[in-house]
């Protein structure tokens, strides 16, 4: 399996009495469970070299939350590296999700470790609304530079 040191995802936004929110998923499996400020994220996954980054941007975010994004336009978003070393290439875009109504896909991994069981997991196991000021302690902190940018051009 090709894995790819780099990501695509969307910034999802929106404007509630004047206030901009911010749309963050939470990391599934046992890793994340009880982990929580610094580990949201916008939701987003690798492509490969050939692929288009804005189409895998909106294909995981359709796998993630089991929602087609329908946004008008999308704003490219200056790409960020996280601690990994990922790079991920980002675009918000404006739109309308219910954070409680999120399903996303699962994946598969050995749990408890090396225990030779395997166990399923939804990638993401919950979503969000958060405001500026909640959305920059909650999301990876790599990625607030995200949030910051969208909030200088919107």
């Amino acid at each position: 399996m090709h894995i790819s040191n780099q990501s695509a995802g969307i910034l999802l936004y929106r404007n509630i009495n004047a206030q901009i929110e911010f749309f963050l998923v939470h990391p599934g499996g046992p890793f994340f469970k009880n982990k929580d400020d610094g580990y949201w994220s916008i939701p987003k996954g690798e492509f490969l070299p050939d692929e288009n980054p804005l189409e895998a941007a909106k294909r995981e975010f359709e796998e993630e939350t089991g929602t087609t994004l329908n946004a008008d336009t999308f704003i490219k978003l200056s790409p960020i590296k996280q601690k990994s070393g990922k790079t991920v290439h980002a675009w918000a875009g404006r739109g309308e999700l219910n954070a409680d109504t999120v399903v996303s896909n699962t994946f598969e991994m050995e749990w408890p470790p090396k225990s030779g069981k395997m166990a399923m997991f939804p990638e993401i196991d919950r979503a969000g609304w958060f405001t500026t000021d909640a959305a920059r302690i909650k999301i990876n902190a790599a990625q607030a530079a995200l949030i910051d940018e969208l909030l200088s051009l919107i």
